[in-house]
């Protein structure tokens, strides 16, 4: 009885190994292709980018107008914070430094 279960499983196996194989190699000549329409990258590459639309609004911008609000993007405004107010963020970040430290400390 074993040696007839044995029998079916290799070719039950085989079959589903040739079966496998055939839809495997049957879809990749389609699959490897691009589509007709779309356009190569080499040829994207090359091409020159003269419109533009705005990150923060979607506007349409000429390049000029891209350079321009990409530079003031990328300024640092400068910080707007009270003097006080850093000194007192410049002592907790000292204290907490100290107590890191000094655990016993109570301070």
């Amino acid at each position: 009885m074993a040696p007839m279960k044995r029998i079916r499983f290799f070719v039950l196996s085989v079959s589903v190994s040739i079966l496998v194989g055939l839809t495997s190699h049957w879809q990749t000549a389609v699959m490897a292709l691009p589509p007709a329409e779309d356009i190569p990258e080499e040829i994207l590459r090359t091409e020159i980018i003269l419109e533009a639309r705005s990150p923060v609004d979607g506007e349409p911008l000429n390049a000029a107008e891209y350079l321009e609000l990409q530079a003031r993007l990328q300024a640092v405004p400068p910080p707007k914070l009270d003097p006080k107010i850093r000194e007192q963020i410049f002592l907790l970040r000292i204290r907490s430094v100290l107590l890191q430290l000094f655990p016993f400390l109570d301070i």
